[in-house]
């Protein structure tokens, strides 16, 4: 069942313009906003120097473009003014998506043909009525979110990797990633193992176990075999890193590969095999919680890894750990890169409540914003689609983690990352530059020049009431208002 959005009814009196980009109200008498829920086109009646989309935590809005007119001009008030300053600039992007697994392209292929190319055309094309996903995460072999564990070489020991295939992708993570690049073919991958074959385990076993130094050369050819075979397909990977969360070993599949490990591992092995083998994919370290910093620090500080090493990857699972810590290793290592690559939303099961407002709030404060405001080239949510009971995953594997979007036949409902991650993907396009901003009170925001030559705001109001505030570049002041909890993309 589709998230019930509302056409929204608007008031041009005087008192309503004082709301500006917030001044809606649901109609009782409204139908159904159609599939997506986009509305691409103002009216022709309302010219605006700024266009507005905006997403509210009760979803009275959700991810609409406001039907106002907004002008910047000598507006003089007291109200909290945020400063935009595209002469002071930051990161370059790459871009804003999820982690395409295995589970997703499976509910996905499942979809008549029809319905799978109109989801895929609104998530990742770049016109006026879809997201532009414009990144995504693989999981290198099986991760939780598939329905049985595998990998690229099961079976016997197999140290020269004769029976390596991509075979167990074949099936729906190849045809539907294909079916992504002819809609967005500049989309960004990164590739990520959650577990080596478990013949290259210390304890033969899908969970947890360490790499056995013995295979630390087959599995760098590993990495190699699987770049190689993407690319054959016509699937670029762009990054890769070399496990999954290495400091969670009870997943299923998963790894524990400590600094030490992981230094050694790029330096004497993967390192190497790339530059011998030609591949030009990133490696970038960690791709864990933000409260072990001092994991990518050493990998980055030793001097053997370092120069093989494109930066480090985060999660958010450490929610006591800011995710300021980001700008922490950006400051140590300024020449090395920043990414964020996973925070999942819990599914109603056992009882939880999705509460739509919190989760929106809490992503887009801590990701969409935080992460970027403190470094990170991109951002990810987990994962990108389930179907209606959060399936599949492995045994033992996440069975409460909620997609961006959940399938039941064709039947797509949009849940609060699909909201998140669109308020950048559509507007901020690989390229985009952040720019400087300041953050007035509970104005939580981040801005970007994009290389089509505008400006792109996002702003969070993190209080709970209605808040008067201006948007200021250039000298230029628009007066505007976003309520409590509500998120709002402004771009000019």
């Amino acid at each position: 069942m589709s998230i019930p959005t509302r056409w929204l009814t608007y008031s041009y009196s005087l008192a309503l313009l004082g709301l500006l980009a917030t001044g809606c109200k649901s109609s009782d008498s409204a139908t159904p906003t159609p599939t997506p829920p986009l509305n691409p086109t103002p009216p022709a009646s309302a010219p605006s120097q700024v266009a507005v989309w905006l997403t509210m935590p009760d979803k009275s809005a959700l991810f609409y473009r406001q039907r106002l007119s907004l002008q910047f001009g000598d507006n003089t008030n007291q109200n909290p003014t945020i400063v935009v300053d595209t002469a002071q600039t930051f990161q370059t992007m790459d871009g804003f998506g999820y982690t395409l697994t295995g589970g997703s392209a499976q509910v996905m292929s499942r979809m008549d043909a029809g319905s799978r190319a109109a989801l895929i055309k609104e998530l990742f094309a770049t016109d006026s009525t879809s997201l532009g996903v414009s990144y995504l995460r693989l999981s290198i072999g099986a991760s939780d979110l598939d329905a049985q564990v595998f990998s690229y070489d099961d079976g016997p020991a197999d140290p020269t990797l004769a029976n390596f295939s991509l075979a167990p992708d074949q099936t729906a993570l190849i045809p539907v990633l294909k079916q992504i690049l002819a809609v967005n073919p500049a989309i960004k991958i990164m590739g990520s193992p959650w577990s080596p074959p478990t013949w290259m385990k210390t304890n033969n076993s899908t969970v947890g176990g360490s790499l056995k130094p013995e295979y630390y050369d087959a599995y760098a050819r590993y990495f190699v075999k699987y770049i190689q075979g993407m690319q054959a397909q016509g699937i670029t990977i762009d990054a890769v890193t070399l496990q999954n969360e290495p400091l969670n070993p009870q997943n299923n599949p998963s790894l524990s590969m400590t600094a030490a490990e992981q230094i050694d591992f790029i330096k004497n092995n993967v390192g190497p095999a790339f530059r011998t083998a030609g591949i030009t994919t990133k490696i970038i370290a960690y791709d864990h919680n933000t409260d072990r910093t001092d994991y990518p620090l050493a990998v980055l500080g030793d001097a053997g890894a370092n120069p093989y090493v494109d930066g480090s990857a985060f999660h958010f699972y450490s929610p006591n750990v800011p995710i300021t810590v980001l700008s922490q290793v950006h400051t140590a290592y300024p020449a090395k890169n920043v990414y964020f690559t996973e925070l999942w939303t819990q599914a109603p099961t056992d009882g939880h409540v999705v509460d739509f407002g919190g989760e929106l709030a809490y992503h887009v404060g801590n990701l969409e914003i935080g992460a970027v405001r403190n470094w990170s080239k991109n951002v990810l949510e987990w994962n990108l689609a389930n179907d209606q009971n959060f399936a599949p995953y492995t045994p033992g594997g996440c069975k409460n983690c909620l997609g961006a979007v959940t399938i039941s036949g064709n039947a797509v409902t949009r849940n609060p990352a699909y909201y998140t991650i669109a308020h950048s993907s559509k507007f901020v396009r690989p390229g985009s530059v952040r720019v400087a901003t300041n953050v007035p009170g509970n104005l939580q925001n981040v801005a970007y020049k994009t290389p089509n030559g505008k400006r792109c705001l996002v702003v969070l109001n993190t209080g709970t009431t209605l808040q008067n505030f201006n948007i200021q570049y250039k000298g230029k002041v628009v007066s505007t208002s976003l309520y409590g909890g509500a998120v709002a993309t402004y771009v000019w």
